[in-house]
């Protein structure tokens, strides 16, 4: 039994087809060197739904350490407590070199749950709207890193959210430094607010 040409050449491009496939495929596989980055959880403070990643900076790491020590005490000195993850959600928010992605937002971990998604959004609108992947590394693209991070002065005062006045809440003066040029045209000071989800203290307003 012959087949027609018409059936012939459709055999021949879905061989074809197939052979390209197999090949790339085959090759990604064996040939393909480069693996996505994963990122591994080296350290919680449970209570408060904090956690420190390998993938942050050393200044970072550092900071996290002595916020462990704070929220460790049997009465946290709040004063300390939030001094420390303002300087924290600088480093994480504002050191872009160390992201993996545009979607990979820093400072999460600090900011109220009920106003996470805006921010999310918002950062990846703006700071992190062009930081190219890096998940399989070899990224060349030139990024931030915080270097210093100054809390000018603590204060307290009242603050409205949710339709409700809170009277402890707590306003955070702060500036910072970036390690080199690559910072030149970045914010470097901010004015941060936070409120008590609880024991826990949570940013409400970044400006």
């Amino acid at each position: 039994m012959r087949l027609k040409k018409g059936v012939k050449r459709k055999l021949i491009i879905i061989i074809i087809v197939l052979v390209i496939v197999l090949g790339v495929t085959c090759y990604f596989k064996f040939f393909n060197t480069n693996k996505a980055k994963k990122v591994k959880v080296i350290s919680e403070i449970n209570e408060y739904s904090y956690q420190l990643k390998d993938s942050k900076n050393q200044l970072y790491k550092k900071e996290f350490k002595n916020l462990e020590k704070i929220l460790k005490e049997k009465d946290v000195d709040e004063d300390k407590y939030v001094r420390s993850i303002s300087k924290l959600f600088i480093i994480d928010f504002y050191s872009l070199s160390d992201k993996l992605a545009k979607t990979d937002v820093g400072g999460s971990d600090f900011v109220y749950s009920e106003e996470l998604p805006d921010f999310l959004e918002k950062a990846e609108d703006t700071i992190y709207k062009y930081v190219e992947s890096n998940v399989y590394g070899g990224r060349k693209q030139k990024l931030p890193t915080v270097e210093t991070v100054t809390i000018k002065d603590v204060t307290t005062s009242s603050f409205e959210y949710n339709d409700k006045v809170v009277d402890d809440a707590y306003v955070v003066n702060v500036s910072w430094t970036y390690t080199d040029s690559a910072g030149d045209g970045y914010q470097d000071s901010a004015t941060l607010t936070f409120v008590h989800d609880g024991k826990k203290l949570v940013l409400v307003e970044l400006k």
